[in-house]
């Protein structure tokens, strides 16, 4: 066995067996940089919140542990990429967006600035209204007019 072997319950919850034997039940894989390095540094935490087991990269799991860890980590973290803003009912906060993302077209309540997160290589983090994020990769990267909307928030 490797370092430890990750199963479900019948309720669909993560076990994690650690290679001394050792049992926990209740796991939950956190990533340490989700969006910096989404498959680099991960921890496997107890469901009182103490790491168990350490994963410098996904890709040196087997198949079977990866597989779990990335179906989990899936279900947990829905953050959908803006592909391009339609339109903003105004430049004053709150405003209601209209956008394209990678899961559909939606509607997002911006409340305020304070909203809009700058990550490095001209990423953006936006929450809404409901606390959903949404990711730009590259705000350079959008249409013009996508572009001109933003101007006016940052």
């Amino acid at each position: 066995m490797s370092r430890f072997a990750l199963t479900r319950n019948p309720a669909g919850r993560l076990i994690c067996t650690l290679a001394d034997g050792t049992v926990h039940a209740n796991v939950t894989p956190v990533r340490a940089f989700p969006l910096a390095a989404p498959d680099e540094g991960l921890a496997l935490m107890s469901q009182e919140g103490h790491e168990i087991a350490w994963i410098e990269n996904l890709a040196d799991l087997d198949a079977a542990n990866r597989g779990v860890i990335e179906d989990e980590l899936a279900g947990r973290e829905f953050m959908p990429e803006i592909r391009r803003i339609a339109e903003v009912s105004s430049f004053a906060t709150p405003s209601t967006w209209q956008i394209e993302t990678s899961r559909g077209n939606t509607a997002l309540v911006l409340k305020g600035e304070e909203d809009i997160r700058r990550l490095p290589d001209n990423g953006l983090l936006i929450a809404d209204n409901h606390g959903i994020l949404y990711l730009i990769r590259d705000r350079k990267a959008l249409d013009r007019h996508s572009r001109k909307i933003l101007e006016r928030f940052l």
